[in-house]
């Protein structure tokens, strides 16, 4: 994603105005018709590789210079968009001239990060990180640190003999640790049967990201199950994981039996220079359950759950004046991984053999990663959110506040229904010329609030200068044949449809300030439908 943490606590520069908060608050369907379908095709699998939080300089809204942590963006999944019918890779669209100022830029910083990680090599063997296909000239996002608990992901952790005979005694969270206990990047090397804080005893690594690592753990105390996650022992890392700290903290004591389903924190304390945060040990993210289940869209019945439980996360978080800014498949966590396989014919395909998917037995989700989460009256970056989930007033810099987590759902459940990414693209003009063919022609009060912000992208006023003349013929192609949100979901005829299309057009309003809020959505129509199982 790309989020920024502000080093030292800075009050928010002026941003886009918010709506209220105090507002009122696909499957098969009925008849056993199959949803519309989506084409699916293989997908081109990505290099790997392994990106870092960069150091970065920005100039404030008084004209002073902040230093700054960058979380830079991971590339999209592989995929083909949902709102697309065309055979095509990614393109390389056209890309307007930059002009920085004389300091270290966020591009700069992310070229970087990834030449530095290209150099380097890691200790451990870690899960494989999720494959993305990306841009050259796009920022990459960082593959999410907050790994679940699922058998077919889970790596056995690899022994290091420099530290397979290390005691409790040689773990003392007073300690500030040997070096050996850190690979060259600032990773804590993690090795069986490891005490940690002397209370935890290493089980498994669950995943590795650029803050850290997170790791399944026995609690020896209870002997209970708990995921670790462990920060680089680099002072930036931990520096931006105490702001996450102190999150977690606030959500616990504003919800202690946590009916608001955000990822709760048992515990953390600072072990050989590595802050560790201790969480409940969960199921694998929703985008895992995806991708595992090749794409496949959820039943019509799952996604209301979903999409209630979401709402009901974001409106708490909201009501606590805290924006996530980070929504995305990657940061839900299911509570619990148990499927069952039932065999569906594909759709518009006659005599085609039936292929297996797989169902959810328990749709119960958790919210994670709070790391961006940022506070209203604090300072607000310019540039947040994952790429696919990014609303487009942060594109046009016209400043964000709690809509842009509404947007971000809203895409967020395009992609329940679909299986795939709303939107696949590197590019701002692309992405905002994607988003016309989706929802129609931009707002004309919105457009020249745009225009006055980034006039490189608009042109007769407040008309989006769409194709530029360099724009590839891919690039054209990608847009022309971009779906309608209409066309995507269907509403014609299934109430179930035709209210779940509502609902997802008035969270992808261009205007922040015409966008429904979390709350209510939660009073929409759609969630008064009882929903039957259609598989």
């Amino acid at each position: 994603m790309a989020a920024v943490h502000s080093l030292p606590s800075q009050i928010l520069a002026t941003h886009y105005p918010r709506q209220s908060l105090n507002g009122i608050s696909a499957q098969a369907g009925p008849s056993g018709m199959a949803t519309p379908p989506v084409t699916t095709r293989k997908r081109k699998r990505a290099h790997q590789y392994t990106v870092s939080y960069s150091e970065v300089q920005e100039v404030d809204s008084n004209g002073h210079l902040r230093e700054v942590i960058v979380i830079d963006d991971t590339p999209p999944p592989p995929t083909i968009s949902p709102s697309t019918t065309h055979n095509g890779a990614y393109s390389a669209s056209y890309q307007p001239p930059m002009y920085g100022a004389p300091v270290r830029t966020r591009a700069r910083a992310a070229a970087e990060a990834q030449a530095q990680s290209a150099s380097s090599s890691s200790v451990m063997t870690a899960p494989a990180p999720k494959k993305r296909k990306r841009d050259h000239n796009e920022e990459v996002r960082a593959p999410a640190t907050k790994k679940a608990a699922a058998d077919s992901q889970q790596s056995a952790l690899i022994p290091n003999n420099s530290w397979g005979s290390r005691s409790a005694a040689a773990t003392d969270d007073t300690s500030k640790g040997p070096a050996s206990c850190d690979d060259k990047e600032g990773h804590y090397i993690i090795v069986p049967d490891d005490m940690i804080n002397r209370r935890y005893r290493t089980v498994r690594l669950l995943g590795q990201g650029t803050f850290g690592k997170v790791v399944e753990a026995v609690d020896t105390e209870n002997n209970t199950r708990v995921a670790i996650k462990i920060i680089r022992a680099i002072p930036k890392y931990r520096d931006a994981s105490k702001i996450e700290v102190r999150v977690l903290q606030k959500l616990r004591e504003r919800d202690p039996t946590n009916r608001h389903k955000c990822i709760h924190l048992l515990s953390w304390f600072d072990h050989r220079n590595h802050i560790c945060l201790v969480s409940e040990l969960l199921g694998m993210c929703v985008y895992d359950f995806i991708k595992e289940n090749d794409f496949a869209p959820f039943p019509r019945h799952h996604i209301q759950q979903f999409a209630r439980q979401l709402l009901g996360s974001v409106a708490f978080l909201h009501d606590l004046r805290l924006i996530h800014t980070d929504l995305k498949p990657e940061n839900i966590l299911l509570v619990h991984n148990d499927y069952r396989v039932v065999h569906v014919a594909p759709s518009g395909k006659r005599n085609a053999p039936a292929k297996p998917k797989r169902i959810l037995e328990h749709t119960d989700i958790r919210l994670i990663d709070f790391g961006s989460a940022t506070f209203e009256q604090e300072y607000h970056s310019s540039v947040v959110s994952t790429r696919h989930y990014r609303a487009p007033e942060i594109i046009l810099g016209l400043g964000w506040s709690f809509p842009c987590d509404a947007y971000s759902l809203g895409c967020i459940l395009v992609e329940f229904f679909t299986g795939l990414a709303l939107y696949q693209t590197h590019d701002n003009l692309e992405h905002l010329a994607m988003m016309e063919m989706v929802m129609g022609k931009m707002p004309e009060r919105f457009a020249r609030a745009g225009a006055r912000s980034k006039p490189e992208y608009f042109k007769d006023g407040c008309k989006l200068d769409w194709p530029k003349p360099k724009a590839t013929r891919q690039s054209k192609k990608d847009v022309r044949s971009t779906k309608s949100l209409r066309e995507v979901i269907n509403p014609d005829g299934d109430e179930i449809n035709k209210q779940f299309h509502d609902l997802v057009r008035k969270l992808l309003a261009f205007d922040p300030n015409q966008r429904i809020t979390v709350k209510e959505a939660l009073q929409h129509p759609y969630f008064s439908l009882n929903i039957p199982p259609e598989v």
